[in-house]
């Protein structure tokens, strides 16, 4: 089963449900998100984890463990979570999912877009990955596809395309780690997809 961690809109939550994939339930770290509706819409457990409600991170990302623990969760992915977790997640969850929106290790960080627009980049694109504790974006990469930058592209237009990028790779990468198909390669940055 998977659990979904949302801030935002939830387009690729969206992704995921759109998939039919097995979603135990979401947790958003804000109210009122359309992520929110969308778990609703499709019948899903959900639930709010504000960090003003706990003493500290520490014990809020204890909180949502223990939560999607209960729900039977085995997979968990990132959707638009907009804050890094802390060790009492990945101590219940060592192996999280997440997207970026670049061909990590490129243009980490929270303005990917607006990295390789600036940078001059021909070719961007997007990234599914894990997350690790101690770094941002810096976690084995499971699946990317690139996406070409065109000349006239603005960061609306080029984030389009690598979003959809993205709604592709990420419930893939669910469907992999559920099916137990994903094996870290010893030194490396990148996942190996077993047959």
């Amino acid at each position: 089963m998977i659990g979904v961690l949302v801030s935002g809109l939830g387009t690729n939550l969206q992704a995921i449900i759109d998939a039919e994939l097995p979603i135990a339930g979401v947790i958003s770290s804000k109210p009122g998100v359309e992520a929110l509706e969308r778990a609703e819409r499709a019948g899903i457990e959900n639930a709010v984890f504000r960090l003003e409600d706990f003493p500290n991170r520490e014990a809020r990302d204890a909180s949502m463990a223990d939560w999607l623990v209960e729900r039977g969760v085995t997979t968990v992915a990132l959707a638009g979570f907009m804050w890094l977790l802390r060790e009492p997640f990945f101590e219940r969850f060592p192996r999280v999912i997440n997207t970026h929106s670049a061909l990590l290790p490129a243009f980490p960080g929270i303005h990917p877009i607006e990295d390789a627009l600036a940078y001059g980049v021909k070719w961007t694109g997007a990234t599914v990955h894990y997350v690790e504790a101690a770094g941002v974006d810096s976690g084995e990469i499971i699946l990317q596809e690139p996406v070409p930058v065109a000349d006239d592209d603005t960061v609306e237009t080029l984030r389009e395309r690598v979003k959809a990028g993205e709604h592709r790779l990420l419930p893939e990468a669910c469907r992999l780690a559920l099916a137990g198909r994903l094996h870290i390669t010893e030194g490396s940055r990148r996942v190996f997809v077993a047959p």
